[in-house]
């Protein structure tokens, strides 16, 4: 059924509840889950005029994601973590397509609602322009 299941995540509360579903299903199916995180523009902008080095930065976008491969790792469920730039829904939706995911799962809520508010979800976008199946979690 799935193989290849893409966990987009930004380590919002949401995203944590997003990846106790997709570990569920991981385990149900055997299937390999990849954990996308996806650097945005403004999330860039913000850490260069905070001043965090380069090693600041990735240490911080690898501990968003700490919950969600603790979570991978008590499933028991084999999993890989990646991090993108670009515009979050466009990026999940290409990578999904370009690594032939079977299905997407991600949260309604980010971490970014400044981005929800002017140009509408995440989510939302995905659900649009997904040609995989879209689990949203709520």
């Amino acid at each position: 059924m799935y193989e290849n299941i893409m966990l987009a995540s930004d380590g919002s509360a949401d995203s944590i509840k997003a990846a106790d579903q997709a570990f569920k299903l991981a385990k149900l199916t055997d299937a390999k889950v990849e954990i996308v995180y996806v650097v945005d523009g403004e999330t860039s902008k913000h850490d260069v005029l905070r001043n965090v080095d380069s090693l600041g930065m990735d240490e911080e976008r690898k501990d968003k994601l700490r919950a969600a491969e603790e979570k991978a790792v008590e499933a028991n469920v084999t999993y890989d973590v990646t991090i993108l730039r670009g515009n979050p829904s466009a990026t999940i939706v290409e990578y999904a397509e370009e690594k032939n995911t079977d299905l997407i799962v991600m949260g309604t809520r980010g971490l970014n609602v400044i981005q929800e508010m002017v140009v509408g979800s995440v989510s939302h976008q995905v659900i649009q322009k997904s040609n995989s199946p879209v689990l949203i979690v709520k």
